[in-house]
């Protein structure tokens, strides 16, 4: 076996908060939001630093990061380059910050019921979506 594929083989052994250990997040929220303070905590139960910024005008943060309002979450997150919109699950983040994804970012519009950071039980598929300003978006995984 080469040394880069038993570099890579380690890299996807290792579990996820050691992955994030010491990688920073910025999350931009209402400050009145109780799930984008339980997703704040999700990641950083995922080994992520999450600086949180209260803000009462949200939809300058998306336009400043280009998000599309089809694909607007309750927060946007910069992690590395990277815009994370909404309730993105950690093993997406990890999937794109692990193989440095030649994308803007990802997005899990609105506020859908089970998705991290969200109470109540998922009823069914939620998509995460490519971040970007393609008229159709295109789903990147879904859980």
């Amino acid at each position: 076996m080469s040394i880069s594929k038993l570099f890579f083989t380690a890299l996807l052994a290792l579990p996820l908060p050691v992955l994030a250990a010491g990688m920073s997040v910025t999350l931009y929220k209402n400050p009145d939001c109780g799930c984008c303070d339980r997703y704040a905590q999700y990641l950083r139960s995922n080994g992520f630093e999450v600086q949180t910024i209260n803000t009462d005008n949200l939809s300058k943060i998306k336009r400043a990061h280009a998000v599309p309002e089809k694909l607007e979450g309750c927060h946007t997150a910069l992690i590395d380059g990277y815009v994370f919109e909404g309730l993105v699950p950690v093993e997406n983040i990890q999937r794109v910050l692990k193989t440095h994804a030649p994308i803007k970012g990802l997005s899990v519009p609105g506020m859908p019921v089970g998705a991290p950071g969200m109470a109540g039980n998922k009823t069914g598929t939620i998509n995460v979506y490519y971040l970007d300003a393609s008229p159709t978006p295109k789903v990147f995984s879904h859980f």
